[in-house]
């Protein structure tokens, strides 16, 4: 009886040590330029002049994350539903911060919108060279954007949508 008592004892006290083992939790593959982003929209022409100010009527959260496949090549960027309703996979160089769509068929990942091509081109992120509402330097995000469905561009004179802004900070003062 003894020996069982002593045996589950052992177990126990190996269980706990193997358990105390700790294992840092190691970042994504697209770190440097996945977020939570706070940006506006600009409509602007070919020269880069703005034709439509604000044009999603005040700030809207967009996110940029690394793919299932976590390779540092490439990522999503999404807005949730809170601008055009995208989501499309687009190739990104960690080292510049830069990134791009590929391609624009088919692209859309969003059900029921996956007929909608989207086009990112001249993406950037941007470290420390934006500024909350409290005064506190962020990381800033910038890249134009064009839909295959957007009618109102020949209209109004613009070609692409310059989204910009900055990284999400979760203080209610930046909100």
């Amino acid at each position: 009886m003894k020996k069982i008592v002593y045996f589950i004892a052992a177990v126990c006290v190996s269980v706990l040590f193997a358990s105390c083992d700790k294992e840092e939790p190691g970042g994504t593959a697209t770190e440097n330029t996945a977020g939570d982003w706070y940006v506006t929209a600009d409509a602007i022409d070919d020269n880069g002049d703005v034709v439509i100010p604000d044009f999603n009527d005040g700030r809207f959260h967009v996110l940029t994350y690394n793919t299932a496949a976590n390779t540092p090549t490439e990522m999503i960027v999404e807005d949730q539903g809170n601008f055009w309703n995208f989501k499309v996979r687009v190739a990104v160089d960690q080292n510049a911060r830069t990134f791009f769509t590929t391609t624009t068929e088919n692209n859309n990942m969003v059900a029921d919108y996956e007929d909608i091509n989207v086009t990112i081109t001249d993406g950037k992120i941007l470290p420390k060279a934006g500024k909350q509402n409290n005064g506190s330097p962020a990381d800033s995000i910038v890249f134009y954007v064009t839909f295959s469905d957007d009618t109102d561009a020949a209209t109004n004179g613009y070609t692409k949508i310059k989204v910009s802004g900055v990284r999400y900070s979760g203080l209610v003062e930046n909100e």
